[in-house]
């Protein structure tokens, strides 16, 4: 159940979104007629498209072919580079993954309803395995190098089948996920999540905040008027709702943008702790050290040799 540090690079992280001018959604999942199953394959990036951070009851198989992106699953927030393998279980928040890809580049996706061959099938016992499969995604499940070997392109291919075709493949595919070992639990600590639509609008207006502004110094007084709070009520409902403080956070998202620039450009570390929003070396070498286990330096020697491996 232990993925190899030379295959992902993950920060335990509160959850964090890149936000755009719309408001969480419940998102609305229709299969194409006579089918149970949504399958979505695509070759260029479509995030406008997109709600961005959404969450709905279908179980959602989510795999990358050659693309670079970052994870927003619950409160588990990493960067990936070239490929991932995800499940996500019902009602599990999360934001689209993908900021590009290659040129032969794919993002396949597959969406069900746990009950979508009927409300007791999973209950069976030759089922047993899937149904705890099931149970595990409601964290979120990243897979492994070895899984995704194996089932990628069966994976890509859901898209060229159809009725009890498609059926037999997910099922092949479901079981295939359900015996390997080779997989992390993204959200072993769980994450809290409110859905009240108050609770939404201001989760809203805080991120987009960050997004916009986490290069600069955020004062908790600059953050709370924006969402008409007191600073005391503002520290209270935030601990609450994401479980960290609000400079905490701030400096997690800043780590994250740190991955992907000592991953995507050739900026110095010094530059890149400056241009995450960082104003002391020595602090940036701490936390960063304290959010990923390792410092600046061997992380991006790491990187490089996880993306040759790759």
């Amino acid at each position: 159940m232990i993925i190899s540090h030379t295959y992902f690079i993950e920060l335990r992280l509160n959850f964090v979104t890149t936000v755009k001018n719309r408001k969480p959604l419940l998102e609305k999942i229709t299969p194409e007629f006579g089918s149970s199953i949504h399958v979505n394959k695509h070759e260029t990036y479509i995030g406008e498209n997109k709600p961005f951070w959404h969450f709905h009851p279908e179980l959602e198989l989510v795999y990358v072919n050659k693309g670079k992106g970052k994870r927003h699953i619950g409160n588990h927030l990493s960067y990936f580079n070239n490929s991932q393998l995800l499940l996500l279980g019902s009602n599990l928040p999360h934001y689209g993954f993908v900021d590009r890809l290659t040129l032969n580049g794919t993002e396949t996706i597959i969406q069900f309803k746990p009950d979508f061959l009927g409300v007791s099938f999973f209950d069976i016992p030759e089922m047993t395995a899937i149904n705890q499969l099931f149970e595990r995604s409601k964290m979120g499940v990243l897979f492994g190098r070895t899984v995704k070997d194996k089932l990628g392109y069966k994976i890509e291919q859901l898209a060229d089948k159809s009725g009890f075709e498609r059926i037999l493949a997910v099922l092949d595919i479901l079981n295939a996920l359900a015996k390997t070992s080779d997989y992390k639990i993204l959200n072993a600590d769980g994450f809290v999540f409110e859905t009240e639509p108050q609770d939404n609008a201001k989760i809203n207006i805080i991120y987009k905040h960050i997004n916009e502004n986490f290069k600069e110094h955020i004062s908790l007084s600059e953050i709370s008027e924006k969402v008409s709070m007191s600073i005391p009520a503002f520290c209270r409902y935030f601990k609450k709702v994401t479980g960290k403080t609000f400079t905490k956070l701030v400096n997690e998202f800043r780590i994250v943008h740190a991955t992907k620039l000592l991953s995507e450009s050739q900026l110095s570390i010094t530059n890149i702790c400056f241009e995450c929003g960082f104003n002391n070396f020595s602090h940036f070498n701490r936390l960063f050290k304290e959010f990923t286990g390792k410092s600046a330096s061997k992380y991006r020697k790491e990187l490089k040799s996880m993306v040759k491996y790759e």
